[in-house]
């Protein structure tokens, strides 16, 4: 998997199909080769402590030799957000309106999007900052429709800010004019966004760099996550961010006996057929259906040992 190799590795796909299994499989591997870990869950449902079968949280905590795992909480991450929104706002509006400025932000936590927007500053964090102190990041994005949004953000945000800041120009522009002294006014919200505007833009060009940053969409071979994985590539594609690797998790072993199970493998074959049919430029990895699930280190170490670099 030439995915492996990368510096950053982004893990999606629809919910069920084994997407914090793969994501912990390929951290779990890059660990135990040397390199040192970061694996970061964006899913709400949080299921990386229930693989490694301990509590992890919103600090990163080493969970093995070279591994080390952090849950980011939206809530928590809207809370920081929040408040860092009005750190910035304090000093540029007029003390007799803060109380209702405040109010306003407050109730915006609730609005559709806060979650994202506090999430997406959480993960630039990380992919800026954060990086420096690890050799490896792996991802393990919620569901695909909350993945597409997370990783199309940087060039929306970038769009939506550039509006701003030329608005605040203007503005600055006219008040300069207004005051006929010719002085430029200081505008501590246009620096904000200019900032902003800069971290996003460095976000989005490690995002597009292919040397550094991987991404991989795990399906099961059945219908829907075949549609549904298709569409999320595609969408993908249109933001320059190219999926060269899938995972097609829960094939039915060779082994597999029994009338029931024998009607299903024919069954399973036809996808198997559309999936190489469908994504015929996709490096495609198949991982077998385990007897159990995947709690142990034991299970994860059969699970990782599917995955080959190169």
């Amino acid at each position: 998997m030439d995915v492996l190799t990368k510096s950053i590795i982004f893990v999606g796909g629809k919910g069920g199909v084994g997407k914090s299994t793969s994501a912990a499989a390929i951290a779990w591997k890059s660990a135990k080769e040397g390199h040192k870990t970061l694996l970061v869950s964006t899913d709400p449902a949080h299921n990386v402590g229930d693989i490694f079968n301990r509590e992890i949280g919103g600090k990163t905590i080493e969970i093995a030799d070279n591994l080390f795992a952090l849950e980011i909480d939206p809530e928590i991450e809207t809370d920081n957000y929040i408040k860092g929104v009005k750190a910035n706002i304090k000093g540029t509006v007029h003390t007799s309106m803060m109380e209702e400025v405040n109010r306003q932000l407050d109730t915006a936590k609730a609005s559709p999007g806060a979650d994202e927007a506090a999430l997406f500053d959480k993960l630039i964090h990380i992919i800026l900052e954060e990086r420096k102190n690890f050799d490896k990041l792996v991802f393990d994005t919620a569901p695909t429709g909350h993945t597409i949004r997370l990783l199309t953000l940087p060039e929306l945000m970038g769009v939506w800010i550039e509006g701003l800041l030329e608005k605040r120009r203007k503005t600055n522009a006219n008040y300069t004019a207004l005051l006929n002294d010719g002085q430029p006014r200081e505008d501590p919200i246009y620096e904000v966004l200019r900032e902003r505007q800069e971290r996003f833009s460095k976000a989005r060009d490690i995002l597009l760099n292919e040397k550094e940053t991987g991404f991989i969409f795990v399906l099961n071979p059945e219908r829907l996550p075949i549609l549904e994985t298709k569409k999320a590539l595609e969408l993908l594609h249109k933001y320059h961010l190219h999926v060269k690797t899938l995972i097609i998790n829960k094939v039915l072993p060779e082994e597999a006996d029994g009338e029931f199970l024998m009607e299903r493998k024919k069954h399973e074959q036809k996808y198997l057929e559309l999936i190489k049919e469908t994504f015929p430029k996709q490096e495609l990895i198949f991982i077998p259906l385990f007897s159990q699930d995947i709690i142990s280190m034991e299970q994860l170490e059969l699970f990782s040992a599917q995955f080959t670099e190169g």
